[in-house]
C-alpha cells in the first residue's frame, strides 16, 4: 500500500524585517529586526541599559525624520516592544 503524497500547505508569511512605528515620543521610527545569526557585535540596550550579547535577537531602532545613520540605537526585541511603558535609561545622544 502506497503513502499519500503530502499536501503542500502554504505557510505563514513572515514577518516583515523592515517597519514603521511610531515612538511614545510621537515621532516615527524605522524598526529592523536583527536576527540572531546576524547579530556579531555587543550592543547597549536603551531600554534596560544591559548588553544585548553577540547572537541574541534584535531590533535597531532609526528615527525616519531626523538624525542619520549614527543616531540608530539597538533594543532587546521586549524592551523596544514595552518602550511606552518606561522611558529610556540614557540619553540618545
Amino acid at each position: 500500500m502506497r503513502r499519500r503524497p503530502r499536501e503542500h500547505r502554504r505557510l505563514a508569511s513572515l514577518p516583515p524585517s523592515r517597519r514603521i512605528e511610531t515612538g511614545p515620543d510621537g515621532y516615527d521610527y524605522e524598526v529592523r529586526t536583527v536576527a540572531a545569526s546576524r547579530a556579531v557585535k555587543v550592543y547597549r540596550c536603551p531600554g534596560c541599559d544591559h548588553e544585548i550579547r553577540v547572537a541574541t535577537a534584535h531590533v535597531v531602532v532609526l528615527p525616519i525624520d531626523v538624525g542619520d545613520v549614527d543616531d540608530r540605537r539597538h533594543w532587546h526585541t521586549a524592551c523596544w516592544a514595552n518602550r511606552a511603558n518606561r522611558s529610556p535609561t540614557r540619553r540618545w545622544s
